[in-house]
């Protein structure tokens, strides 16, 4: 059933995007000049599953295979939420910084990698929200760097920023998504079909039925299919069917929630651990045992950060404010 499994995989990024033209031509026009000299700041907003962070990623790959002297990187601010790890990530991914520690190493000298750099660089912040504004101020300072920021909610993340920062970015080039509608969702699926699976063995409806519970969410839809076509294959069935895709809606979200668990950050992760194990836990209990259990444990700002995070990505819920707000998982 399965022919090509990397189609199946989130972090695919397909030859050809389906409809996101209109995009894919503002950010590559954007970023176009960035083969002769530096490009605009770039900051793109949409919700889950909308492809940002694809097609961030193709339309870099397009300019680096078009053009000499450009190198671009990428860092998932759920991971490497520090300022340091961050800023080693992108000039790891460049090429610039092999020898570089997560921890132990300036970032100064991490900075100064990207700054002696003849080539021009785009660092990519996917889920910025996250991040202490500081690495990416020193990221938009240097003459031959570019900041593609990636996060869902604009009003949210500008309102975190200081004033300057604000200004900055709300100056930046902006990319907004929106969720795909049903016949779109079934076109990217299909090809994912198409691609990933034995294509004769995959009922056209069950696909639109993918589509349509997924409800706009691509990677929703894609982890559906992944899924259904590991029934077919542990059961020994000859098609995936509607009835595959309705057996693995749950299997499919746990997929979701483990892969972002497994993304989380070591705060981050403490934070939804106690939380999970507690069941429901207020915020002043939630940051005493957190004061208590993490080694250098963040400020308050940065907590503040994290418990977003994690209720953006649907880890956990919150109501109520301040320390009496309250906190239960989602998983």
């Amino acid at each position: 059933m399965i022919t090509d499994a990397r189609a199946l995989r989130p972090e695919f990024v397909p030859r050809d995007l389906h409809h996101r033209d209109g995009q894919i031509d503002h950010l590559s026009s954007v970023l176009a000049p960035i083969q002769f000299d530096s490009a605009e700041n770039v900051t793109i907003f949409g919700p889950s599953g909308a492809g940002k962070t694809t097609i961030a990623k193709y339309v870099l790959s397009q300019l680096e295979r078009e053009s000499l002297g450009i190198r671009w990187g990428y860092v998932n601010c759920m991971a490497d939420n520090t300022p340091a790890a961050a800023l080693h990530t992108i000039v790891r991914d460049v090429n610039l910084g092999a020898d570089l520690r997560r921890r132990g190493e300036p970032t100064s000298l991490a900075l100064d990698r990207l700054r002696e750099c003849d080539d021009q660089v785009v660092a990519v912040l996917d889920e910025v929200a996250v991040l202490d504004e500081r690495p990416l101020v020193a990221l938009a300072d240097l003459p031959n760097v570019s900041v593609v920021c990636i996060t869902i909610d604009e009003e949210e993340w500008l309102t975190q920023l200081s004033s300057r920062t604000t200004s900055r970015m709300q100056s930046a080039a902006t990319v907004r998504l929106e969720k795909y509608d049903l016949d779109e969702l079934i076109d990217i699926l299909e090809s994912r079909a198409t691609h990933g699976l034995i294509k004769s063995r995959v009922d056209d409806e069950a696909v639109k039925r993918a589509a349509d519970i997924a409800a706009g969410d691509a990677r929703r839809g894609i982890a559906l299919l992944r899924r259904a076509a590991q029934h077919v294959e542990q059961n020994d069935a000859r098609e995936l069917t509607i009835e595959a895709i309705e057996s693995v809606v749950d299997d499919a979200e746990d997929d979701i929630q483990e892969r972002r668990i497994r993304s989380l950050g070591t705060h981050q992760r403490l934070l939804y651990n106690i939380i999970a194990e507690a069941g429901e836990i207020s915020g002043s209990e939630l940051a005493d045992e957190y004061e208590e259990r993490a080694y250098d444990p963040k400020s308050t700002s940065s907590r503040r950060r994290y418990l977003e995070s994690l209720r953006r990505y649907n880890l956990v819920e919150a109501s109520g404010n301040g320390r009496a707000r309250q906190y239960r998982p989602l998983t």
